[in-house]
């Protein structure tokens, strides 16, 4: 087999945002448009050659046809020993399980998340560094530079490798290893939770879920888990077979995207618990009978009942949100007399302090939590660990999360997404923010005012390493907050997200309407940003 040198030019647009470069699938089918980013990878991250990488995806349209070429440029590349999901099927959680176990040089991850998929929808890539996180600022900024002067990549002349059995495959003088995608990482989940007390609660036989895998990667981890190992009945997973456009769909687990499993949770013959994962794997929807749990209030909970969970049983050394992720696990955090960070949004964020040992548990309010057991979020861990819960307090979900807030107080929540804007239009609301800032500090803006107004900045209380402009924070004496910021997970225009928060201390108070309660809040963001006036937009795209 030989190695050829390809001549190239650089592209002007491989700089990745929160999560890895995502463009739409024709762009990465663009001559050279992936072998380019990819080759950059390899030339910056010098440890891979002569080592070891996790690569796999979560199924999407591309997902095939990508693999082979990076499996042959990894080759070219003097890479040892590539993993690779059977089918080539990898969840992002299952990658960093991976890349920890086998203690890899890294791996790379073949996603656009909860993005739609197909011929003409989203693709995405991101390298994962050997502590099985998302790259940091300084190695995306490396590669990125890279991607700026490349003029040549490699790749092995060789055939197709078949991505579909187990076993191992020599490419030039590279192993591959195709493995069960879904066998490291259910191991670590029987570690993590006690398996004998959820089967217990599915065994009584007065107990009935459904998780909604939307056709996304995580169809067969949850069938095997779920049903398999802890006995769940069969067809408590639906939309379980991953597909390429993710059956139509948009695997996005919200209460929007994914209302067929929101709907089961209703009526007379509706079940008690039920959830729904993403694309790739590392999101996750929480919901009651009745009931739709915050990803904020999830993540409060999870903090203030970690005690009862095997894995977590000997307590947790503190925990992290992301700024616009709501204040409730700061409430339980500081009542338990842990420490609470308040990090940028994105989960490479948390890498630091998982290293050192500072946090345990940590999560984002788009619908991501997580822990030490790896460097990503995990959307099916989020569920095992409610399933856990709910086998040790055998109470509803309702009546949880309502004990919950008698206990720390109600965190109301809720998020406006403006899709699609114009990217101009976009971040000429968040410099019209930036410049109102010094006027509003300590000002009164009706029945509110302002404690605090600033751009959110960030330094690493491990490696020093500062983030500045992470979006603008609005905070008022009672407790309430506003947060504007720019989404960088998108593929096309630019999301405007505004994150709303209200405190509520007094149980009798704490069923009001979310609506009702943000109401005065909605109004006044809108003012403040003159979104409409400034986007064109009267109504956001999506609200959850």
């Amino acid at each position: 087999m030989q190695i050829s040198t390809f001549t190239t030019h650089p592209f002007d647009d491989q700089r990745p945002g929160t999560s890895g470069l995502r463009k739409k699938v024709k762009v990465f089918q663009s001559q050279s448009y992936l072998e380019n980013f990819v080759q950059s990878i390899f030339d910056t991250q010098t440890d891979l050659a002569g080592g070891s990488l996790v690569l796999g995806g979560d199924g999407r349209y591309y997902n095939r046809e990508a693999i082979q070429i990076i499996l042959a440029m990894a080759a070219a590349n003097g890479l040892a020993r590539v993993i690779v999901g059977q089918g080539g099927l990898l969840s992002t959680p299952a990658v960093s399980c991976l890349i920890r176990k086998y203690q890899t040089n890294g791996g790379i991850i073949l996603s656009a998340s909860h993005n739609p998929g197909g011929p003409d929808e989203d693709f995405g890539i991101k390298f994962n560094t050997p502590n099985g996180g998302p790259a940091p600022e300084s190695v995306t900024e490396a590669i990125y530079h890279r991607t700026r002067e490349i003029n040549q990549y490699r790749m092995l002349d060789a055939d197709t490798i078949d991505l579909d059995h187990t076993g191992t495959i020599k490419l030039g003088d590279t192993q591959v290893e195709i493995i069960d995608p879904v066998a490291d990482y259910a191991e670590l989940m029987g570690e993590l939770f006690d398996f004998e007390q959820i089967r217990q609660l599915f065994s009584a036989g007065e107990f009935r879920m459904r998780f909604d895998a939307m056709h996304a990667i995580t169809g067969p981890y949850a069938k095997h888990i779920l049903e398999d190992i802890l006995g769940a009945e069969s067809g408590t997973v639906i939309n379980g077979e991953p597909k390429e456009d993710f059956g139509g769909g948009h695997p996005d687990p919200n209460l929007v995207h994914a209302h067929e499993i929101v709907t089961l949770t209703t009526g007379p013959d509706a079940v008690d618990f039920a959830a729904a994962s993403d694309g790739d794997g590392d999101r996750n929807m929480i919901l009651g009978r009745d009931f739709f749990v915050t990803p904020s209030d999830s993540l409060a909970v999870m903090v203030a009942t970690a005690r009862l969970i095997k894995g977590y049983s000997d307590g947790i050394a503190g925990v992290a949100r992301s700024m616009p992720t709501s204040q409730a696990a700061d409430r339980v955090a500081a009542a338990l007399g842990l420490t609470c960070y308040e990090t940028p949004t994105g989960w490479k964020y948390f890498g630091n302090l998982l290293d050192a040992g500072r946090i345990t548990l940590c999560g984002e309010e788009s619908f991501g939590s997580g822990s030490n057991h790896i460097r990503e979020k995990d959307g099916l861990w989020a569920v095992l660990f409610w399933l856990n819960l709910l086998a040790v307090r055998r109470a509803p979900v309702a009546d949880i999360i309502r004990q919950h807030w008698r206990e720390y107080g109600r965190n109301y929540y809720t998020r406006y997404d403006y899709e699609g804007l114009d990217t101009e239009a976009a971040a000429g609301v968040i410099r019209y923010l930036q410049q109102q800032l010094p006027q509003l500090q300590g000002a009164d803006l009706g029945s509110y005012q302002v404690e605090y107004a600033d751009d959110f900045e960030y330094t690493d209380p491990i490696d020093s390493s500062k983030s500045t402009h992470q979006g603008i924070r609005i905070g008022f004496t009672e407790g309430s907050r506003i947060v504007f910021r720019l989404s960088g997970t998108g593929t096309s225009g630019a999301t405007l997200r505004v994150y709303l928060e209200a405190y509520e201390a007094d149980p009798d108070q704490q069923e009001r309407a979310t609506a009702e309660v943000m109401a005065p809040l909605v109004e006044l963001a809108g003012e403040l940003a003159q979104i409409e006036a400034r986007t064109g937009r009267a109504e956001p795209s999506v609200i959850t």
